[in-house]
């Protein structure tokens, strides 16, 4: 628990610092978050530290996809016309802050109860509704992740780790809109049908994929390695 809670800290230090932090300032904080993720996953078992490291790699060909390539969200320095190269569009804390929200929600569900999942359904249901409804701007989009989320809350493998990443995305996407770290696009860039709040009510939803990939790829990935590793020669018995 101490270290999702040092997670849940780092995440708004990090943010807050960004706001007004240059180019080669945000590097530093990306390095910093490096390290923290690699302190971190010090005291987990092979399979936790795959399954994070297919969260962080899948994580950032989105990102370099849809807020590089489509612009469906645009991060900050990028808004502000201070980005000349396609890997500065993406701050360099965001693929390991991807590894610390898939970690914080792996530790926040091992021990979360079992009432987490059906209070994370009706939590993201009633924001899907509200971002439908009452917010400042439609959120179709939002409501589509929603009811991802829910299917995954039913039907994951692993529902416990799906309602602590709702607690923890949501906490994240909130506090790095209202901030400015990132803005969400009012429609998608492809079509321009689908409205978007800022941000979107169910991205929760959207970041369950990641987690479903984890749960899936790790364990292939760790039979693999073990089974390329030599097998250990047994020495034999000395002889009398």
């Amino acid at each position: 628990m101490t270290r999702a809670l040092v997670v849940l800290v780092w995440i708004p230090a990090v943010l807050l610092t960004d706001r007004a932090a240059s180019l080669g300032e945000q590097r530093l904080l990306g390095l910093g978050t490096w390290l923290l993720l690699a302190v971190l996953l010090l005291r987990e078992d092979p399979l936790t530290r795959l399954q994070v490291g297919v969260v962080v790699a899948y994580a950032t060909l989105i990102e370099y996809t849809f807020a590089g390539g489509l612009g469906v969200y645009v991060y900050r320095l990028e808004s502000a016309g201070t980005v000349t190269h396609w890997y500065d569009q993406v701050p360099t804390f965001v693929p390991p802050g991807h590894g610390l929200v898939y970690l914080a929600a792996i530790l926040l569900g091992r021990r979360a109860p079992r009432v987490a999942v059906p209070l994370a359904a009706a939590g993201v249901a009633a924001y899907a509704v509200w971002g439908l409804t009452l917010a400042p701007r439609l959120d179709v989009l939002g409501a589509l992740w929603a009811g991802c989320l829910l299917w995954f809350l039913v039907r994951g493998r692993a529902p416990q780790v799906y309602a602590a990443a709702f607690l923890v995305v949501t906490y994240l996407e909130i506090l790095g809109t209202s901030i400015g770290t990132w803005a969400w696009q009012p429609a998608d860039t492809v079509t321009g049908w689908i409205a978007i709040g800022n941000p979107p009510s169910g991205a929760a939803g959207g970041y369950c994929f990641f987690d479903a990939a984890a749960l899936t790829i790790a364990p292939l990935l760790l039979r693999l390695v073990r089974r390329r590793r030599p097998a250990v020669p047994t020495p034999a018995p000395a002889s009398a």
